[in-house]
C-alpha cells in the first residue's frame, strides 16, 4: 500500500472520530477493498448513488470534450482520430445494463449510450486475422484488452453518455469503454486509444492475477454468465 494511501487512511480514521458512524463504516470498507484486491494505487473510494470511483494513479485525470481525441490504430488499414463530435454523429446504440464491480457492489439499470466498438473497428478497416484489441487510458497507466470476438459483441460500446448525461470525469469521461457482460475493470475509463493486435495482451489487472475473461457471475456464483 502506497504512502499516500496509508496517510489518507490515517486521516480518514481521525476524521471518523469526529464524523461519526458513517465515515468509520466507509473507512472499513475501503480498508477491506485494499486488503482483498491489492489496490495499492487506489486514489479514491467515494460512495454516490451506489457507485464507487476508482483510479490506479494519483488522481482523476481530465480532458475536456473540446480537446479530447480517441485514436483507433494498430493493425488496421485506416487509422482513425476521433473527436467527441465525430462519435456523436455516428450510429448510436442505447443499452440499459447493470454495472458490477468484481469486489461485489452493483449499480442496477444504468442507461448507457454510445457507438458499438465493432462499428469503429469496421471504419478502421481491421486487418484480416487479427486476434485482439487493446485499450489504453489517458491516465498513462491503465490498459485493458478483449479478444476480437468479444470486442465485436453488440453489448460492447464506446460510450459518452450515462443516464442521459455526458460522462463525467469520475466515471471515466468524456469517453470510456463499456463491456456490459463483464466486471467493471474491463470497461476502461478515460479511453484514449483502441489498438488492434495480432495477439491478446493482458491488461493492468490481468497482469496482477485477475481473470482475462471477466464474465459477471463466474466468480460470485449468483449471476448468469455468457459462455463465449
Amino acid at each position: 500500500m502506497g504512502r499516500r494511501v496509508v496517510l489518507g487512511l490515517l486521516g480518514l480514521g481521525a476524521a471518523g472520530v469526529a464524523g461519526g458512524h458513517w465515515l468509520t463504516t466507509e473507512l472499513g470498507r475501503l480498508s477491506a477493498a485494499l486488503s482483498r484486491h491489492h489496490l495499492n494505487s487506489l486514489s479514491s473510494f467515494i460512495p454516490g448513488a451506489g457507485w464507487r470511483y476508482y483510479t490506479v494513479t494519483d488522481g482523476f485525470p481530465y480532458r475536456a470534450p473540446a480537446v479530447y481525441r480517441l485514436t483507433v490504430t494498430g493493425n488496421v488499414g485506416n487509422e482513425l482520430t476521433l473527436k467527441t463530435t465525430d462519435l456523436a454523429r455516428m450510429p448510436r446504440t442505447r443499452l440499459t445494463a447493470d454495472f458490477q464491480c468484481v469486489t461485489g457492489w452493483r449499480v442496477s439499470g444504468v442507461r448507457w449510450e454510445g457507438v458499438r466498438l465493432g462499428h469503429l473497428l469496421d471504419l478502421a478497416a481491421t486487418d484480416p486475422g487479427q486476434q485482439a484489441v487493446t485499450f489504453v487510458s489517458y491516465d498513462g497507466t491503465y490498459t485493458e484488452s478483449l479478444t476480437m470476438s468479444q470486442a465485436r459483441r453488440s453489448d460492447v460500446l464506446v460510450v459518452d453518455t450515462l443516464d442521459g448525461r455526458p460522462i463525467g470525469r469520475e466515471h471515466g469521461g468524456p469517453v470510456r469503454l463499456l463491456v456490459a457482460p463483464m466486471y467493471g475493470y474491463k470497461s476502461c475509463k478515460w479511453l484514449s486509444q483502441i489498438v488492434v493486435t495480432d495477439r491478446l495482451e493482458p491488461g493492468y489487472w490481468e497482469q496482477q492475477g485477475y481473470d482475462q475473461n471477466a464474465w459477471v457471475g463466474r466468480s460470485n456464483g449468483r449471476d448468469d454468465a455468457p459462455t463465449t
